[in-house]
């Protein structure tokens, strides 16, 4: 028997045990999985989630269709194409696991930031928006409450393509300068899969 207890955090994860090394009642969330029986059948492995948050929001680079096939049916994925529909894209749900984007018509404008809170992967929008229209303005992202995961990598690689960042308790305000994004060397000080995609994102543009 295998037990999985679902903590929403790993500081709370921690917290619970100790709690049960002092002896306390610190129930929670979780899996029983009883085993001890053969495993048969058939599936469909559906496309990488991490994938197909970062290329719906990079439809946005390209004033044309794309195409995106194997993609997987998760909350992120429907409120990222909520957000580019809200932003006046084109969607067409081709298949369970194929949609069709035009982004030609959207507009220079600001995701709903209720639909941005909602998800961590939403700030591949900056970087998206920043090399289309050479300006952002987008919600802090929200998702899982892991631990606390900034940003300051991402915004280091948009400094280092020439823009000028403003950040708030609530917004990322990204703008090119008069001259336009420009190639550049960036050094990140960690690794950040998440902060690399973004910046090639927004560099994709670039002269």
């Amino acid at each position: 028997t295998a037990i999985i207890d679902l903590s929403t955090s790993v500081r709370e994860y921690a917290s619970l045990q100790k709690a049960r090394l002092m002896g306390e009642d610190c129930s929670m969330p979780r899996y029983k999985i009883e085993g001890g029986q053969p495993l048969e059948g058939t599936i469909t492995i559906s496309g990488a989630k991490n994938a197909a948050v970062a290329i719906i929001p990079a439809t946005l680079l390209v004033q044309g269709c794309c195409r995106i096939e194997n993609v997987p049916d998760i909350s992120d994925v429907h409120i990222l194409l909520d957000i580019l529909k809200q932003m006046g894209a084109s969607v067409c749900q081709r298949s369970h696991d194929t949609v069709e984007i035009d982004c030609t018509n959207v507009g220079d404008m600001e995701p709903d930031p209720t639909l941005v809170r909602s998800i961590r992967a939403s700030y591949y929008l900056i970087g998206a928006q920043l090399g289309r229209f050479g300006r952002s303005r987008v919600a802090l992202p929200g998702g899982c409450n892991f631990a606390p995961r900034p940003i300051d990598q991402h915004v280091k690689g948009f400094l280092a393509l020439g823009a000028e960042v403003e950040e708030t308790d609530a917004y990322v305000d990204a703008r090119a300068r008069e001259e336009g994004l420009q190639g550049g060397r960036v050094n990140l000080d960690v690794v950040s899969v998440g902060a690399t995609i973004n910046i090639i994102i927004a560099s994709v543009l670039v002269p």
